[in-house]
């Protein structure tokens, strides 16, 4: 966290969290609405509806988001705004994962999270939607979908194992996404929370 957001809540450590303004897609964008709004409307597939709100785009606003978002102890993953605490909805997770050292034919894979920062997968899951999911070093993660294809040539036919080259063999469970949630410990909707009165906890990261 940056040293001057940490100053910030030492000095005004009583600022009310929001929700229903910040949201992650999964393929790690950030969106912003133009208004509040509880909750923030999906799709029928459970996709965020992004009428009513901007991608944000600002290179150095998206660093500082990403530099200070973290999770409190319930799993609800925030956006730390000064002495503000901005609660992220989570079209799918809070991590994007990123695979490097696969691109044209290399071998030598390694993990990124959206955020920028390196990790290390330490359990895997496949959801209804054949969509991957990862216990990471950094945080629960959905593989983006533009790297799934480099995961193709590691994974078994029936998508329960994944083979890295020089990496251990992990393991694949199958689980539904709404059990995905409780067994990795994050919470995506924090705005219907707050909306039907179970307001996430309010403190200082």
């Amino acid at each position: 966290m940056d040293p001057l957001v940490q100053k910030a809540l030492q000095r005004w450590p009583d600022v009310p969290a929001c929700t229903g303004w910040l949201a992650l897609d999964a393929r790690g964008q950030w969106w912003i609405r133009d208004a509040e709004v509880h909750p923030w409307p999906r799709q029928g597939d459970g996709r965020l509806d992004k009428v009513g709100a901007s991608r944000i785009q600002h290179e150095k606003l998206v660093e500082f988001i990403q530099r200070n978002y973290a999770a409190d102890p319930q799993g609800y993953w925030f956006f730390q705004n000064g002495p503000q605490r901005v609660y992220v909805d989570l079209e799918a997770a809070p991590l994007i994962l990123r695979l490097h050292g696969m691109e044209d034919g290399g071998l030598q894979p390694s993990w990124s999270a959206q955020t920028g920062q390196a990790c290390v997968t330490t359990a895997g899951y496949v959801d209804e939607n054949g969509r991957l999911f990862f216990a990471t070093t950094a945080g629960p993660a959905i593989m983006h979908s533009l790297d799934t294809g480099l995961l193709a040539p590691w994974l078994d036919d029936a998508l329960q194992t994944l083979a890295l080259p020089g990496c251990e063999a992990l393991r694949l469970e199958r689980v539904h996404f709404g059990d995905l949630q409780r067994v990795l410990g994050f919470r995506t909707r924090p705005s219907i929370d707050l909306y039907a009165g179970r307001e996430p906890p309010v403190g200082t990261a």
